[in-house]
């Protein structure tokens, strides 16, 4: 070994002198120790022409099988460790050198032996130190791949920056939601893929009406696009072209039609009200009753009498002003502003209860006989569908409904007038679509439902051409995306889970209801009003009461412990109601009789 060094040193030999040079190194010494050993032990060599060989003059050597038999049995060190063949007279314990070409230059990168398996340390290195690797616990060093790339190769380019990967992307006028869905999951799932793939979106469709889908599949099969990217169902007919990735959507067909208000028909009429608004109207008419009884106390004979025939006769006018069949009639001046600003109120309460109440039985009306799918085929009534959708197609090829039947609604707009107008008024009885556009839908409807069960299974996937790498990679991404909860999330962030919105639901089925904050300002005007009226009587009548007291009182007592007695304690508070409960005209005649007229209070 020292020789070959000097050798190298004397520029004698290449310097970049490896392993397989040390092999050629020892098989020439093979060669020379066991012509050696022949020599010794048979003496000279002889040659002979040998009868079995075509070419001329070319000698055999006589001691052919000799010398491979010594060869055979060969055993000493050498500079690439032990050399010694087994029964088959393969080399025993060989080592390899893994090197790493690079351009004209190569670099060991590890070795590999039968015995010591993969390792970055020479076979004889480790045998030394009684220390055995194996493959799954070795790593090579740093190998270089073709472009100066460090990461192993696909093998295969997807796109590059200067052709990035063509994608579609439908430009629908509907549902627009799923269009931001499912671009904002395609960038999600691409970051999973262990690669970069550069691309750009391209749009399909004017945007005025809905694409067909089937015509952007056949795009991505013809190489218009490299992929689609958006709610495309997968079904048999596309599949037959493109590659779909696991769906990451499940979906089917439903049908989609008015169904019966949940409410029952014999407490409808409570519907147009909400609690609120029943218990602050109840309200306003208790308190219209009690203002009113007391304006009209003291000077009409209609609010008069028995306390249980005035307790009647107080509420039965209020009320009865909701059907304008009262037959009592208001005298005050107080009483009668009151009243105007009463019936007003009434007039608008009850014309939007009206409204509603039609509003409400007309939507009850809209149920059709429609179960499901079997009994829309028999009825032979108009079906909607959604425009692009597969279910023309399939409506028509596998259901065999004739297309005269068939109508294209292109909005949620479209499909609730459809619907509310019924297949008597150029309408439709009923819709079929995918599920995932009905949930859509019924999220802010209430009057429309599924019928039936849903009658074909399938799923929504991104569409890649006929034998692309990375559809398999994008259905590995989406399989993490859905186990790690990641892809729950992102549907939940454009949309609501199913039956987890029921405040957009209720806020829908409540259009039609009257809530208190729609007519607040006019009971707060009308309480206002009420309470300063009765403030007002109320003023005038303890000004009178003061006056008629002082009246009765002994002259001889003194002033101030008369207005003591007038203002303060029960005695007062009791001869107030007495007063109150006095005639107005008995009182003026009391006043007359002592000479001091005095205005009437309830005007």
């Amino acid at each position: 070994m020292s020789r070959l060094r000097n050798m190298q040193k004397k520029d004698f030999m290449n310097s970049n002198f490896n392993v397989y040079g040390l092999y050629a190194y020892d098989t020439i010494w093979v060669i020379a120790r066991s012509i050696d050993r022949f020599l010794k032990e048979h003496g000279n060599m002889s040659f002979s022409l040998g009868a079995n060989l075509q070419l001329r003059n070319v000698k055999v050597f006589d001691g052919g099988g000799l010398l491979l038999d010594i060869i055979s049995k060969t055993n000493f060190t050498g500079l690439t460790g032990q050399v010694k063949f087994d029964a088959d007279n393969n080399l025993m314990n060989i080592d390899y050198e893994i090197i790493n070409v690079v351009g004209e230059t190569t670099f060991k990168v590890g070795y590999w032996s039968n015995d010591t398996g993969l390792s970055v340390q020479s076979p004889e290195s480790l045998k030394r130190n009684k220390f055995v690797s194996t493959v799954r616990g070795q790593k090579l060093d740093i190998i270089t791949w073709p472009g100066g790339e460090v990461e192993k190769p696909r093998g295969w380019v997807v796109a590059t920056a200067e052709k990035p990967l063509r994608i579609g992307v439908p430009k629908t006028v509907s549902f627009t939601e799923f269009e931001d869905f499912c671009i904002d999951l395609f960038n999600e799932v691409l970051k999973m893929v262990p690669y970069e793939v550069p691309f750009r979106f391209e749009p399909f469709g004017d945007g005025l009406n809905n694409p067909s889908y089937d015509e952007l599949v056949r795009m991505v099969a013809d190489d218009i696009f490299d992929a689609a990217v958006g709610d495309i169902a997968i079904v048999t007919n596309r599949t037959k072209v493109v590659d779909f990735t696991q769906p990451f959507v499940a979906t089917g067909l439903v049908v989609l039609a008015p169904i019966e208000n949940s409410i029952s028909s014999g407490w409808v009429f409570l519907k147009p009200f909400t609690l609120e608004m029943w218990c602050v109207t109840a309200a306003s008419f208790v308190i219209i009753a009690v203002v009113i009884w007391m304006l009209e106390h003291r000077v009409n004979d209609d609010f008069r009498g028995p306390p249980r025939r005035q307790m009647q006769k107080m509420f039965l006018f209020s009320f009865s002003t909701l059907f304008k069949a009262n037959r009592e009639k208001v005298v005050s001046t107080l009483g009668k502003f009151v009243m105007v600003v009463w019936l007003f109120i009434l007039l608008v309460i009850t014309s939007s209860y009206t409204a509603s109440l039609s509003s409400i039985l007309t939507v009850q009306q809209l149920s059709t006989p429609i179960t499901g799918i079997n009994s829309l085929i028999s009825s032979g009534l108009p079906i909607g569908f959604q425009v692009g959708s597969f279910a023309y197609s399939y409506m028509m090829d596998s259901l065999d409904i004739h297309r005269s039947r068939l109508v294209s609604l292109g909005s949620p707009e479209e499909y609730e007038s459809a619907l509310r107008r019924g297949p008597t008024n150029g309408g439709v009885a009923a819709i079929v679509d995918e599920i995932p556009y009905v949930e859509l839908f019924l999220s802010k409807q209430s009057d429309f439902g599924i019928v039936g069960q849903t009658f074909t299974r399938s799923g929504w996937g991104f569409a890649f051409q006929k034998g692309s790498p990375l559809a398999a990679d994008m259905s590995t991404a989406i399989l993490n995306l859905a186990e790690s909860g990641q892809l729950e999330k992102i549907h939940d962030k454009w949309f609501c889970k199913p039956g987890s919105c029921p405040e957009e639901r209720m806020r829908k089925s409540e259009d039609n209801r009257l809530h208190l904050k729609s007519f607040l300002a006019l009971y707060s005007f009308c309480g206002i009003f009420a309470l300063t009226a009765f403030f007002i009587f109320l003023i005038r009548a303890v000004r009178q009461y003061i006056k008629y007291a002082t009246k009765q009182m002994d002259p001889s007592a003194s002033s101030l412990s008369m207005s003591s007695n007038i203002v303060f304690g029960q005695a007062a508070v009791r001869n107030f109601l007495k007063f109150f409960d006095e005639k107005e005209e008995a009182v003026k005649g009391f006043f007359a009789q002592h000479g001091n007229p005095t205005t009437q209070v309830s005007q």
